[in-house]
């Protein structure tokens, strides 16, 4: 199976992210999902065959299902003025034409359960981002209610965990009331959603953005980036959940148990993923959009 980890439009400015390669074209973007993937803050020498289409196709689905005003405008590059000769074959099935906004510098990040660095803080503070829980949960014990625990958005290494009140002094409180009410609306549908397909919606992170359609118009906050994939979000099976315990999950756990039991230091650049790891992985990420969208991928 091929797999894209680059991609290249000669003349076009390019910006790439861990997994995305982002070209801009003045009001609109091209957002490419390539299959790298990354793991503790470096990306991996080799990718996920068709991880970049299962992430685009997962993004479209969401997008429609939710029906929230989103940046997408078409999932052809061919509406763009591409470079003459442009080889489409690395483009098809990973890439969304959107509007180019003005990012909301914040991850809404969405906890409905108690796991990952949100058990971390609990186990030392009692707290999360600040937001006090109950005493005596367990390692992935569901919520009362989810809770809304921001972070930075950082261009490399880790983002950090922010207040709300922190968000706020950036923003602006009717902005930062805006991000919180969506945010915690979209899980809510989502991990509704989510438990009829056989899901448990985990935890989630969200980005926003300003767009104005015409100087004259109210500026809007729209949906923006990758929505409710595997890469964004936290998906167990609910038939083996029970807290107390690390839960089976349809992101790249799977990556990263391997790499701490390989020997990698996290700080030189990482090993080869073996042909069974990339194999897996795949798998999981398949078995996600099908259980998901209810139809087989394309």
């Amino acid at each position: 199976m091929n797999v894209v980890l680059d991609t290249h439009l000669p003349g076009i400015p390019k910006r790439q992210g861990k997994v995305r390669d982002v070209y801009d074209f003045g009001e609109k973007l091209l957002i490419v999902a390539t299959d790298r993937i990354s793991a503790y803050d470096w990306v991996m020498p080799n990718g996920i065959p068709d991880k970049g289409r299962i992430l685009t196709q997962l993004s479209l689905f969401w997008f429609d299902f939710l029906g929230d005003r989103n940046h997408l405008l078409s999932t052809d590059p061919t509406t763009l003025p591409l470079p003459a000769g442009t080889d489409l074959s690395p483009l098809e099935g990973r890439s969304m034409v959107v509007r180019k906004t003005e990012v909301i510098p914040v991850e809404c990040v969405v906890r409905g359960y108690l796991t990952g660095s949100g058990w971390s803080d609990y186990q030392r503070t009692g707290r999360v981002s600040g937001i006090l829980l109950p005493p005596g949960l367990l390692e992935a014990s569901e919520l009362a209610d989810p809770i809304f625990t921001p972070s930075t958005k950082a261009e490399s290494g880790h983002d950090m965990p922010i207040s709300i009140e922190e968000v706020s002094a950036q923003c602006g409180q009717d902005l930062t009331t805006t991000i919180h009410d969506r945010s915690l609306s979209i899980y809510r549908r989502a991990a509704e959603y989510a438990r009829t397909r056989g899901l448990i919606l985990a935890d989630t992170k969200f980005e926003f953005g300003r767009y104005r359609p015409d100087p004259g118009s109210p500026e809007e906050i729209i949906l923006i980036d990758e929505v409710l994939t595997p890469d964004s979000s936290r998906f167990w099976p609910a038939a083996q959940y029970a807290p107390g315990r690390p839960q089976p999950s349809f992101d790249k756990q799977y990556v990263r148990d391997w790499l701490s039991q390989s020997g990698w230091d996290k700080n030189s650049p990482p090993p080869e993923l073996p042909e069974e790891i990339v194999a897996n992985t795949r798998a999981k990420y398949l078995e996600a959009y099908e259980l998901l969208t209810g139809l087989p991928f394309p």
